[in-house]
């Protein structure tokens, strides 16, 4: 007779439902396993039979098959040891399984029978609440971590022997339980960011940061060495708009994949800020592998991707990342399947004006006009013309630096973004920033006084914009009209978001 338990699997960052089927004959003893499987899962087999015997089940010397359903989609991982332990116990009639879509059970078993961690609890649980699973057995080092998904039962198990108890007796088995997960104190995992407070002058580059928060709008920094642009980059984070819960979610999706998320940091609570070296590689960057895994522009979803150091990067992997802005999500291909990740981040880049990055001062700069040229122009068109602001950072003065001044804070300006995002959440909808708006919105959302459209028709014909680098001055502009509360685009607002335009318009 075949015993089946359910199962999740994950792909992508979704996850989906696989039944482990599992059959007792004669035959010559062996586990014969089948599902287009890859090697972790062939291995399962003999993880299972050691920690059954260790814990004091020894398997019949019969043939046991073991089906992975559906078989059209390659398996990976090592979460289905505890649903296939289950099954042959069932089969071997040491173990009652309850009906069939009750519970699903996910786990690694370690051969002295305990149970291990796995990486997509979240997208699997995700997965079980939407197919009306009651319960879902994880393992207890993943329990955090499930229990903040609403709605199922979560059973932590950290042994073998507690999987058959509750299987055997649910009401019996009991565990603290921790209630409203998202109120419990977690441990910040990232290091903490500088306060505006303390970048010294900088006051137009500190305007367009403000401006980029407030509308999730990339933001490029140019200027020489030591003049504060990694500094202003890091300082983001603390400006920019409080999470939602969907943006939590969504984001914790990805660093549960990736095996990122542990007991001190189970959920993603702050954007994320992620600052790769410009030798990153694309598959690094982008995401990949035999077996696709997110790169780093999905590790930075909702939050801060900074690429400092930008015309050192490579040409080929800055292009990879124009499909990425433009949509928000990658989708990588390979031959057992396409795996789609979202990547719906904030692009922070900085850059130093010429190779030895002292240009235009001609005491301290080396490079010709030809060099500068060439290192300028090694940033393909398209990148820059997904960019919404390109500001200079100069170096401050010796007075600006001794200067008594009052010094605004992060907190002081993260209260207008938050003002200038209610604006954009009454007009554009929950989730979406000015720096999304549709291009088929831009005429309803993005309305203009008719000296503001003057100007813009003015800007448009000299500088030969096109379609994009329009629809982005349109949309700087409309960020800059919600921080002064401001219904529609004055002519003011157009000239601001100009100014920024700067190295994007040629």
């Amino acid at each position: 007779m075949v015993h089946s338990v359910l199962t999740g699997a994950v792909y992508g960052v979704g996850g989906y439902p696989v039944t482990v089927e599992v059959d007792m004959a004669e035959g010559l003893p062996c586990i014969d396993m089948v599902g287009f499987l890859g090697s972790e899962v062939k291995e399962s087999g003999d993880r299972v039979r050691v920690a059954l015997k260790n814990i004091g089940y020894t398997m019949p010397p019969k043939r046991f098959t073991v089906n992975l359903s559906p078989a059209g989609i390659r398996k990976g991982g090592s979460a289905f040891d505890v649903p296939i332990a289950m099954a042959v116990l069932a089969c071997m009639g040491r173990l009652v399984l309850p009906k069939p879509g009750k519970i699903m059970a996910v786990g690694e078993l370690g051969l002295d029978g305990g149970v291990r961690g796995i990486k997509g609890i979240l997208p699997i649980l995700l997965m079980a609440k939407e197919k009306g699973i009651e319960a879902c057995i994880i393992p207890e080092c993943n329990r955090r971590e499930g229990e903040c998904i609403e709605g199922i039962k979560v059973i932590g198990v950290e042994t073998f022997h507690e999987v058959i108890d509750y299987v055997d007796d649910p009401a019996a088995f009991e565990k603290p339980e921790e209630k409203n997960p998202f109120k419990r104190k977690k441990k910040n995992a990232q290091q903490k960011m500088p306060d505006f407070a303390d970048i010294i002058g900088q006051s137009v580059a500190k305007r367009a940061a403000e401006i980029a928060a407030a509308g999730f709008h990339n933001l490029l920094l140019s200027g020489p060495p030591g003049t504060g642009k990694s500094m202003l980059a890091a300082a983001m984070p603390g400006i920019l708009p409080p999470m939602s819960k969907e943006e939590m979610l969504d984001t914790s999706k990805v660093y549960s994949v990736a095996g990122l998320l542990n007991e001190d940091a189970y959920f993603i609570e702050e954007r994320p800020f992620l600052s790769p070296h410009h030798t990153v590689t694309p598959q690094a960057l982008i995401g990949g592998g035999t077996i696709p895994k997110p790169g780093l522009i999905s590790l930075a979803n909702h939050g801060v991707l900074f690429l400092d150091e930008l015309p050192e990067m490579k040409r080929q992997t800055l292009d990879m990342l124009r499909q990425p802005m433009e949509e928000g999500k990658v989708t990588i291909t390979r031959k057992s399947g396409s795996y789609t990740y979202p990547c719906d981040f904030m692009l922070v880049a900085a850059m130093n004006p010429c190779p030895c990055g002292y240009f235009p001062d001609q005491n301290r700069c080396s490079c010709s006009e030809k060099e500068v040229h060439r290192y300028i122009h090694s940033i393909s068109g398209p990148v820059l013309n997904r960019i919404d602001l390109s500001v200079s950072v100069m170096r401050n003065s010796y007075e600006s630096i001794r200067r008594q001044e009052k010094k605004e804070m992060s907190k002081e300006i993260r209260k207008r973004v938050l003002k200038a995002r209610k604006m954009q959440q009454m007009r554009n909808g929950k989730n979406m920033f000015n720096s999304r708006i549709p291009a088929s919105q831009i005429d309803l959302l993005c309305r203009m006084t008719k000296e503001a459209e003057r100007i813009v028709r003015k800007y448009y014909s000299t500088k030969d914009l096109s379609i994009r680098g329009y629809h982005r001055l349109l949309r700087v502009a409309r960020t800059i009209a919600d921080l002064e509360e401001s219904e529609w685009i004055g002519s003011g607002h157009i000239l601001e978001a100009a100014s920024y335009r700067g190295m994007l318009d040629g």
